[in-house]
């Protein structure tokens, strides 16, 4: 069973989401978007330990609050990104293109990989590999609990977006195809951005890469 509080912060309104499990108490933030201590007073107030960042990629929006967590733990949390998102990462995740200029805060010493196993308790995530938004796009699967976390693949009726920095649309569509649309119908999609869906609705309905 898994705990998840959201949140919507920072000035592109990126999703964080704050995941526990409720027999052990450990904890996980999934991307940590922005205002670092409001998710942190959160996990303090439910008595949760937060021991994992995991990045689904390294763009500003989806870092900008992992200093301010990070800052007030000891030991530092584990860190989890793509090495294709390094660059990135290192970069301040692009924020100096929108004017700001963020601290990445501690640095990444997971490497995700298609298929890799990460766990939480006796939850697993599945790590897939989706490419297209940056070049180390990575989702995280819960296959038990129905749910994906997928970053800004994909959205409720739209995807994310291919016009930074490695980012291309013919490479998105196929990890949605690939990766997205082979979970079942049923699966909750949380994402980067907006309400969530899920994997039927947008096969149904995504005007972007619906199959009907």
């Amino acid at each position: 069973m898994l705990e998840i509080v959201s949140f919507t912060l920072g000035p592109a309104q990126t999703n964080a989401y704050l995941v526990a499990d409720p027999d052990t108490n450990e904890a996980v933030v999934i991307d940590p978007s922005w205002d670092g201590h409001i998710i942190l007073a959160e996990a303090q107030k439910r008595g949760w330990r937060i021991g994992h960042l995991w990045y689904t990629h390294a763009h500003f929006d989806h870092i900008g609050g992992a200093a301010a967590i990070a800052d007030a733990l000891n030991p530092l949390p584990h860190v989890a990104l793509h090495p294709d998102d390094h660059v990135l990462w290192r970069a301040g995740g692009g924020g100096a293109k929108f004017g700001l200029n963020i601290d990445p805060g501690p640095e990444p010493t997971i490497d995700f990989v298609q298929g890799m196993i990460l766990k939480l308790g006796s939850n697993e995530f599945e790590v897939r590999y989706t490419p297209g938004h940056t070049k180390g796009h990575c989702i995280l699967y819960v296959a038990k609990e129905n749910i994906c976390f997928c970053g800004d693949v994909i959205f409720n009726g739209s995807v994310g977006r291919t016009d930074l920095p490695g980012g291309d649309f013919a490479t998105l569509e196929n990890s949605i195809r690939m990766q997205i649309f082979t979970m079942p119908d049923e699966t909750r999609l949380l994402s980067g951005h907006g309400p969530e869906t899920t994997v039927g609705h947008e096969k149904m309905y995504n005007p972007f890469v619906g199959l009907n």
